[in-house]
């Protein structure tokens, strides 16, 4: 075969194709692979852009507490803490400063939104055992609340026996059957499961209970009435939600307010189950930008003016649902 030929010059012609098809391959793929450190790296700076943001607010939130707890007095629903802050564009806030437009393109399309929480109007875990000892009181507490809400109450009695067990120090290093049978100790109310608490049921309970460090009492200005229900031996849900109902109307300032309201109360109210004022208090944020949403979590506890966090919990960018895109 003579140089030259036909043959040859068509077998070139597919070796050139096939250099141009694969120079075109690794060309699109370094594309690719560069979008998608743009689009990793974008994330991450709107992450970060979004959790300082959510962390200012955070502090305004504290800020707020603060000076609630300056004023004194109790604690209820009525006061500046309690109002939600509906989702309103972050740039409304910034247009205080006289440079900055509420309308200007530049800006980008963020949305805020936040509240604040009283922990305390919830029955609280941690109230089940004390010293290592079981409080009747308060199991009853949930016993009704567990009632109210349709749960097997055999998950309750699991719940105490493993919180018991998870609280257990004087157990000896050598003891390998209760060592392997104790629980992790929970420290939020995601994790109850560890002590037997199952999904589905934590899902109806989590409204209505905290898991605090200390034990607290119920704050009777911000308890639901199922929580006012379950607390108070003798009481109806009725009576409950007259107590509710009352305290919009004025807020109680002591417990005694409370048996005024409802006479059933009287004799079954003390200051180690129930109050009118709050130590600890939830605040949650959320920050919408673009197709992304982040949220804060936060549990503070206020001692006079001094309000501390006692951890925090940042939530990955989500993408909104298609409905909502």
């Amino acid at each position: 075969m003579r140089p030259g030929t036909p043959q040859q010059r068509g077998a070139a012609l597919i070796m050139a194709m096939l250099t141009v098809a694969l120079v075109t391959s690794l060309a699109g793929l370094a594309l690719w692979q560069q979008w998608r450190s743009v689009a990793v790296e974008t994330a991450q700076k709107t992450r970060l852009q979004s959790l300082w943001v959510l962390t200012g607010a955070q502090d305004w939130a504290r800020l707020i507490l603060r000076e609630d707890g300056r004023s004194g007095g109790p604690d209820h629903l009525g006061e500046p803490w309690a109002v939600p802050l509906a989702e309103a564009r972050l740039s409304t806030f910034l247009a205080a400063d006289k440079t900055v437009q509420d309308d200007d393109p530049l800006l980008p399309q963020a949305f805020l939104s936040g509240s604040i929480t009283d922990l305390q109007g919830r029955l609280n875990v941690q109230n089940l055992v004390v010293d290592g000892q079981v409080s009747e009181p308060d199991l009853l507490a949930f016993a009704k609340l567990f009632a109210l809400l349709k749960l097997p109450p055999e998950e309750l009695q699991v719940l105490v026996y493993k919180l018991r067990l998870a609280r257990n120090t004087t157990a000896s290093p050598n003891d390998q059957g209760t060592q392997s049978l104790q629980p992790l100790q929970p420290q939020r109310i995601e994790q109850l499961g560890w002590l037997g608490v199952s999904a589905a049921s934590l899902a109806r309970l989590q409204p209505f209970i905290t898991l605090l460090p200390v034990a607290t009492p119920v704050n009777l200005n911000t308890a639901s009435a199922e929580v006012i229900y379950a607390c108070i031996p003798s009481l109806t849900l009725a009576q409950a939600q007259r107590l509710v109902n009352q305290r919009q109307l004025l807020h109680f300032q002591t417990l005694a307010d409370v048996s005024k309201v409802v006479a059933e109360t009287n004799g079954q109210l003390s200051d180690a189950r129930h109050g009118v004022k709050t130590r600890f208090f939830e605040i949650r944020g959320r920050l919408r930008q673009d197709q992304l949403v982040v949220e804060q979590r936060a549990v503070v506890q206020r001692d006079d003016l001094v309000v501390k966090v006692l951890w925090r919990q940042d939530g990955a960018p989500t993408p909104l649902p298609p409905t909502l895109q």
